[in-house]
This record gives C-alpha cells, structure tokens and sequence, in this order.
C-alpha cells in the first residue's frame, strides 16, 4: 500500500508556500491560458519555475493543469505552453483535451499524463481507456461512490485521484454546457460563470436546485489510503492561501493522526463553506442534505483574527526532509562534511584545519549542535556519523559555514530540472476537411417509447442501450441502420451495459453511439461500430484524428464551437454537428428535485427547474443520471446547406408527443421549422 499523496491547489505563489509549509505532498497550478481556473491568478513560466524550484527543495511534486479544450488556431500555443512548462521542471500534466494528449505524446513523451476530472470518467471501462493508452494517473469524477473507486481500483493499475474536499459542481465535469448557452462562458474553457448558484425552483416553486454543498470527504483518508487511491485532491485554485493552509493541514492530520482536530475543523469551515459540508457521493447517500448555498452567516464565520490565526501555522518552514551526514575531523587535516538525502550527496571540507586544543577539545555532542542548526531550510538530520580525533580542536563558526555550504549546495542539485530540453515546435496547418458524399442524418431518439414511423429516413437511428428489445427488432425489420446510445452517465453501469451490448449484437446492432471514453472503451471491445458522441469535446483537428486512430467511424463535435470553427477543421474522419433537439445544458447524478424533497415516486419525470427569469428547464431522467435540458430548441433545419461543412447532421428526440404523429421526414422539418422558441445554439456566437 503506497502512502497517500496530500495534493493542494495553488492559484499563486502565497498558496504554494502555504501548502508546503502545510505539509502538501505535490501541488497543482496553471499557466496564464489552458487551465480550467481562468479566473485565478496563474503563473508566467519565470513564476513556475520559481515555485518548481521552491516545491522540488521541499520534496513536493508540481503538476501542471491544462485541463481545457482547445481550438485548432490554439494547438500550437496549448503544446508550447506544456513544453515551456516541462522546461521548467513540472512532473506531471492534468489534461482533458485528447488533441492535446496526442501532441503530448508526440513532442514531450517522458512527461506524465493525468487524465483530467474534465474527462468525465467514472468508470472501470473510462479508466482502463486512459490506462492503456499510457496515461500515469486519472482524475476521477467527484460523483463516485467509495464502492464505486473499489470498483475502479480492482479493475485498474493507473493511479487514482479523488477530490476530497472543495466545491462540488452539480453537474459532472466535462459535461456542463449550462454557462456557455446562457452567455458564451464555458466551464470547458475555464470560463464558468457558475449559473448554477443562482436561484432554481422546481416545479415553479423556490430554491437553489443546481447548487449544492461543498465536498469533503477528509475523514475518510486512511479508508482511501486502504483502497489504493494514490491522490487526495484538494480543490479552489481560486480561494486564498489561508484556505489552502487549512485543508492541507486537515488533511495531514487525518491521515497522521487518525482524525481532524477541532481547531482545525474550525478553520476549514470557518474560511470557506456552503451551508457545511457534504460527503453524499462517497456514502452513496444522495438528496435534499447535500444542497446549500452560501450563506451569510457562511461569509461571517471567519475574521481577520482567524486568518491571521491560520497564516500563523505556516509562517515557518517545516522540517520536511531527512538527511544522513557525516562528519570527519582530525589534526592537521580539513574537517569533512557529506550529507545525503538519500538520492543525492554533496561533500564539503572546511575552511580551516584541524588542530591540537590551547584548552579543550571539540565533541560530538557540540559538532551534533551546530549542525542541527537547519534554520529556516526544510531539513532536519535523521542521524549524523562522526570521525574525530581525540585532542583536535575547530572554530564553530567552520562548522556552520560546511552546514550552510552542503545544505545550499544540497538544496541547488534538489532543485535543478531534471526534465531533458525539449524545443518549442511549429506546427503545419491541416488541409481542409473534404466530405465524402451526401448528408447523412442521424436521429438519436432518448425515449424507450417505440419510435416514430419517419425515423425510417433517417441513415441511422439511435436508441436507448436499455430499450426493449422490439424497439431494435421493430426498426431492424423496416431495414433501418438501428445502433444503440450508450449512456453518457456509466455509473455502475459497467457490467450491465456490457451484457446488454452482447444480447443486441445477437439480434443484428451493428453500432453504438458513445459519448464517454468508458463507452468508446467498451463499444469497441465489443466488436461494435463506435461512433462519437458530444460528450466526447472534441474541438480540434488534432482531436479528430486520435478518435479516428481510436476506432471511430466518425465523430459528433462539440455543441461548443462556431461554424467558422466547425468548417475549418482538418482530417478526413466524417464528422457532424447536432442540428435539432433540446440541447443537454448538465448531466448530474444528484436529481435537482431532491432539493425540494422529491424522490422518484412523487417526481413521475414530469419535473421542470425554473430561473430566475422564468424560464423553465426539463429535467430527463434515464434512472442513473438526469439531464436538464435547454428551455429553447435547437432548431437550424433551414440553414443546413449554407452553414456548415460536414457529413452528419444529429436530430436530437426527447419525449415529444408531438413529432410521433409526423408522416415523414420532410413533414417533420416543416414542423420544427415552427417552434416559436427557438436557438440556433453556440454556432453563431462560439465561446470564450
């Protein structure tokens, strides 16, 4: 069992001081651009290499964020922005973009890659993708059950990282497009605007029903350290390092002493909380209690006392670092000094000789003494060796200076980058996309109703993976191409989606529809045509062509992109865009109407949020996950000649009475053309 790793975010230096004098094991922290915390300070690379520096000293790991998607015109800046930062020594990339990953793996192969929370696995299946495609160490989404990460442990041998205490998104990381509709600020580029601590009733009633408490699972560390989880997560690259201090210092006495003191607890809710803390998804006990806001009492619990308190904790540099030394002095001779930190030694002589005592000899005991004196360094000397000579005498003041002299040069060679100098690259640009025929279009069809009779035209349908199993019968006897959809929410689902797959591949399904990495994973390992999904976030050529060297026949790109970038990318997997549908603003596993008390009984799928501009959001339930859907249709049915270059044209069908007594396909496009709340999505406006 390898010790647990105490992992702390860091938005500036002052954070960084405060998590390693805190006790942190590694840090996290993000370059000017590419990280999902635009908003914090960040670093420049002469800011990172001093914090690399200043952790690698201590014996703290760096690990860069870079955990955004990207856009074709940003592949080259995003890749230099990694190498630039690997010359300054990190040891480790959090990523989420699979373009970027490929250029990684091409430029900067011995750097470790971390699949980022931002890929959205919460699964065996999407942690053994990542594993086998090399990755050191995934990020798992913070909706996961502790049976679930044992299920994910035994499953896997790639490190696991599991956030144990900070804000807690309602929806699951990487599948949130809630702030980009609203206002073009997408959590997938850093820029949430967190819509979802406004004010959402359910069934028109008042409430915060997308915000919920803060996470905090710190009580459990030494149950993680058993399981075989290598990483506690700390989030708030945003917050102050007074909170950084606090939650590493809880942390460290959690795993250290068995328990969290109550001044510290006190200093962990005092700095930041929203109506306490909750652990609902690690005790799979979801519902009303893990919602909450920030309250005002919330804001008042800390004072300035209390912060000057916590800063207090760390103003001093902890003695962190064993070494081993040896000391040798005898008459005539220069003193010697070696010192080790087990990987590496430095010698020292002194500057004078030793020599025959006018009244007394020096002893161990005072030698012992001045070397102690590790001051303000973060060493401290698990054991010391002495040669000395009977009756041989040296100034105290050499001593010192071979202390200073070894721990300096000590803490020189801890600090050098040990990465190898990788150059800057230029990048060429891709070639054009050129389509191969005809539009195809795809209808995904959400309900596990039967289908609509036109859906017959379509070139593929897509259904529910857990219809039954006339549905795909009934649609294979009218010779329509019928695949099955996934889920995008796997929790738990491993097993069963596996056996599910099976028994359709004996009635003739040919093809999948995967919008998780765990779903491209289990798709192909079934022998199915995998085809990509929205959820993937692909924003890139780059992207593109991974997924294609995965398997995929072809690939739905982000809802997240304008159509200047949609029909500028490269690559020749066919490619599509969805074209109509409620578009899936969140994908959450806590239901928004637990918030009001409501369980599936009394919910009946008939549940709505509204905002504070009364606008009504559906809430589609599958049992595992909800989806709360855009309170305007996706509608561009007539602008699809003009306005984008690709193959595939998605129809995205929820529960919709209405389209089920639609003639044909034509007719169908007359009637969408109707709808009086209507978008035409991010195609036109793109995000930040």
């Amino acid at each position: 069992m390898s010790r647990l790793e105490v992992l702390a975010p860091c938005g500036g230096m002052e954070s960084v001081e405060a998590a390693v004098k805190s006790g942190a094991d590694a840090v996290y922290l993000g370059a000017k651009e590419f990280s999902a915390r635009a908003s914090a300070h960040n670093f420049d690379f002469e800011e990172m290499e001093k914090a690399v520096k200043y952790c690698h000293m201590c014996g703290v790991k760096v690990y860069l964020t870079a955990n955004t998607v990207i856009f074709d015109k940003e592949c080259e800046r995003a890749l230099n922005t990694v190498i630039k930062a690997y010359n300054a020594g990190i040891d480790g990339v959090i990523v989420q973009d699979f373009g970027l990953v490929s250029l990684i793996k091409r430029y900067v192969p011995e750097l470790p890659l971390h699949g980022s929370t931002q890929m959205s696995v919460h699964s065996p299946s999407g942690a053994k993708f990542l594993e086998e495609l090399g990755f050191k160490r995934v990020v798992l989404s913070r909706e996961l059950s502790m049976e679930e990460i044992k299920e994910i442990r035994k499953a896997t041998s790639i490190e696991l990282e599991v956030f144990v205490h900070g804000a807690l998104c309602m929806c699951v990381s990487g599948q949130c497009y809630f702030s980009a509709m609203l206002g073009s600020r997408s959590g997938n580029r850093g820029a949430c605007a967190q819509p979802c601590r406004l004010p959402f009733g359910v069934n028109g009633k008042g409430g915060y029903a997308l915000s919920l408490k803060d996470n905090s699972i710190i009580d459990y560390l030494s149950e993680l350290e058993k399981i075989g989880v290598n990483s506690a997560k700390i989030e708030g690259r945003m917050k102050r390092p007074e909170y950084v201090a606090s939650a590493v210092r809880a942390c460290r006495e959690s795993l250290d002493l068995g328990f969290v003191t109550e001044q510290t607890r006190e200093y962990l809710t005092g700095v930041f909380s929203r109506s306490g803390f909750t652990d609902g998804y690690y005790k799979d006990r979801r519902g009303k209690d893990m919602f909450g806001i920030r309250r005002h009492e919330d804001v008042t619990a800390v004072s300035e006392k209390m912060f000057s308190q916590i800063r207090n904790l760390f103003k001093d540099q902890p003695k962190r670092v064993g070494l081993s030394g040896n000391f040798s002095l005898f008459s005539g001779e220069y003193p010697v000094l070696k010192v080790t930190d087990g990987k590496n030694t430095v010698s020292v002589k002194g500057e004078a000789l030793g020599e025959i005592p006018i009244k007394a000899a020096v002893t161990e005991e005072k030698v012992k003494q001045q070397l102690e004196k590790t001051g303000g360094t973060p060493y401290f000397f698990k054991e010391i060796n002495f040669q000395i000579a009977e009756n041989v005498t040296i100034p105290l003041s050499v001593i010192n200076n071979m202390r200073r002299s070894a721990l300096d040069e000590l803490s020189k060679i801890r600090s050098e980058n040990k990465n190898a100098f990788v150059e800057e690259v230029t990048l060429s640009e891709f070639a054009p996309h050129r389509r191969k025929g005809e539009d195809k279009n795809y209808a995904v069809w959400k309900s596990n109703k039967k289908p609509p009779e036109f859906f017959s035209e379509f070139d593929m349908v897509f259904i529910p993976l857990f219809s039954p199993e006339e549905n795909f019968l009934n649609l294979i006897k009218k010779g329509v191409n019928v695949g099955a959809e996934i889920p995008r929410g796997m929790f738990s689902l491993d097993q069963r989606i596996e056996k599910t797959l099976e028994k359709l591949k004996g009635i003739g399904v040919k093809d999948v529809l995967a919008s998780n990495i765990g779903a491209v994973y289990l798709g192909r390992k079934q022998g199915f045509t995998v085809h990509g999904g929205f959820g993937l976030n692909i924003t890139n050529t780059y992207a593109l062509n991974f997924f294609k060297e995965q398997g995929l026949a072809d690939a739905e790109l982000s809802i997240e992109m304008a159509k200047e970038q949609i029909n500028g990318l490269g690559g020749d997997i066919e490619r599509g865009v969805m074209v109509y549908g409620k578009i899936p603003l969140m994908l959450t596993r806590n239901c928004p109407g637990k918030s009001a008390g409501l369980d599936c009984k009394t919910c009946k799928k008939t549940l709505k949020i509204r905002d504070r501009k009364s606008e009504d959001f559906a809430v589609f339930c599958d049992g595992t996950t909800c989806e709360i859907l855009n309170c305007k249709i996706l509608t561009l049915i007539d602008k699809l000649s003009t306005m984008f270059s690709t193959d595939v044209k998605y129809y995205l069908f929820y529960v919709d009475n209405s389209v089920e007594t639609v003639e044909n396909l034509e007719k169908f496009k007359d009637f969408a053309m109707l709808t009086v709340r209507k978008t035409n999505g991010l195609y036109s406006r793109g995000v930040k």
